[in-house]
């Protein structure tokens, strides 16, 4: 078949945003940054802004268009990251998406015993267990805050729980300073050497400005020390629309992109092509519950829309989906985690996290954590899109068959169906005969089933004995 020549998308695709309506928002937070500027509580911070050409009142940075400009041209459009055995894992860059928990839920919805509770390292083990276990969770986020260590180390076991029981990549967080450089000794135990750490990088750092405007000493900090040691960073605004920026969603898509921007700016100026991820997990407040919304659809339009923006300025960007702010794992948590998902994975958000919240990022759960997995897998099969050539048009094999045959028998069939059709392990396709035979069983009672199976029965690839014993000899050191 000769095929003419043009442009075609072989998979689905989602716009929000105008050409025009991008520049207008680029054009918008620019204007942000220099105009109304960032309040920067951090010395060396704002040194290396003003000594750049920006212009300094008191704490705060009127940064230039040109500056923010250079950032985006020396920063790297694509960052490669790696799992803990030094292999290549995820590639950050166009429309290639991943998916992975969050980080620093207080709460727990137990899977055992049904009770919402606090968090234990027992909890984060068994997290990191479970995501290891999952086909379509790519990297690993803590979920939740430890509370049966002494805070001020809790940051350090909950890296420490994700290395020892999953491969793969992890996204981390951390209390301070002291914390940020103990986890990056972890991490170049692991990989073999700080600088093999800096060449094959298996950790990002998640770090959070202030909205409205404002970022702490200690995200500059950190923001400081990864990108000088090369470490990849997510810098991502958490706003609240009608709250901590605008009502209006164009005003929080342009004030965050703004607030992400400054750090980008400052990691530049620490080290010209420190890898940087575009973000922001940004909603509405609920005028009425004064909660910080996971399920609106403001959330997933604004994270549509922030993901179209970083692919026109040519950046990875960090996205939010698999969550949701029911309390349980019911029909609104898996309305409000599958569209959150589909939409993520249309936008062509990079690092997509917070899978298996809920609570409005106040509660993680195993097993919403598990479900989403099974939606996952059913929008990547609708990300491959159709195949379409000969062999998949199939006229010989229909020619064949003719009327009133049936394709149940042909080779066609046999080599095609496993690929082609999506196979879900937890959805029912059963009769209604089979299924009462079965025993009745819900999806949640599915879903919860297989939690409990994986916690048995998963074992994860274990870190080496050397490497383990170095780093709980760094542990005890600290506590």
């Amino acid at each position: 078949m000769i095929m003419s020549n043009q442009v075609f998308y072989r998979t689905p695709q989602l716009e929000i945003l105008t050409e025009d309506e991008r520049e207008m928002i680029f054009s918008a937070a620019l204007e942000i940054l220099e105009r109304t500027g960032m309040k920067i509580e951090h010395k060396e911070g704002l040194s290396l802004l003003g000594k750049a050409g920006a212009c300094i009142e008191g704490k705060i940075a009127h940064i230039p268009s040109y500056m923010i400009k250079e950032a985006l041209r020396t920063a790297p459009s694509k960052i490669l990251i790696y799992n803990r055995d030094g292999e290549p894992a995820m590639r950050l860059e166009g429309f290639h998406y991943y998916f992975g928990t969050g980080s620093d839920c207080p709460n727990i919805l137990d899977s055992f015993t049904g009770e919402i509770r606090h968090f234990t390292r027992a909890d984060i083990a068994k997290g990191a267990v479970i995501a290891d276990a999952l086909p379509h969770i790519d990297f690993l986020m803590s979920m939740g805050l430890i509370s049966d260590k002494r805070v001020h180390v809790t940051d350090l076991y909950q890296f420490q729980e994700m290395v020892f029981n999953s491969p793969k990549p992890i996204i981390f967080t951390s209390h301070g300073q002291r914390g940020n450089e103990d986890i990056i000794r972890m991490a170049s135990i692991v990989a073999g050497g700080e600088e093999e750490l800096r060449r094959k990088p298996f950790i990002i750092h998640y770090i959070e400005p202030t909205s409205p405007l404002k970022t702490s000493k200690e995200a500059i900090d950190t923001l400081l020390l990864t990108s000088e040691k090369g470490i990849p960073l997510i810098y991502t605004p958490c706003a609240a629309a009608g709250a901590t920026s605008p009502a209006t969603l164009a005003g929080t898509l342009a004030q965050t992109l703004a607030e992400s921007l400054s750090g980008l700016v400052i990691s530049q100026l620490r080290n010209k092509g420190a890898p940087v991820i575009l973000g922001g997990v940004i909603t509405a407040m609920d005028m009425k519950t004064t909660a910080y919304l996971y399920g609106g659809p403001e959330f997933h339009l604004m994270s549509a829309a922030l993901a179209e923006m970083a692919h026109y300025l040519n950046m990875p960007v960090f996205g939010t989906a698999g969550c949701s702010d029911s309390k349980v794992v019911d029909e609104q948590a898996a309305i409000e985690a599958t569209l959150s998902i589909a939409l993520q994975t249309l936008s062509g958000a990079n690092l997509i996290h917070d899978v298996g919240y809920l609570g409005s990022g106040l509660i993680g759960s195993f097993d919403m954590l598990v479900m989403s997995n099974e939606v996952i897998g059913m929008a990547k099969r609708i990300m491959r899109g159709i195949e379409i050539d000969e062999e998949h048009l199939a006229l010989d094999v229909i020619h064949n068959v003719g009327p009133k045959g049936d394709f149940l028998s042909e080779r066609h069939t046999l080599e095609h169906f496993k690929a082609e059709h999506w196979h879900p392990e937890l959805l029912d396709r059963q009769s209604y005969d089979k299924w009462a035979k079965g025993g009745h069983k819900s999806l949640g009672e599915r879903v919860n089933e297989k939690t409990r199976a994986i916690l048995e029965e998963h074992k994860p690839k274990p870190l080496g004995r050397e490497k383990q014993d170095q780093i709980l000899e760094l542990l005890a050191a600290r506590t």
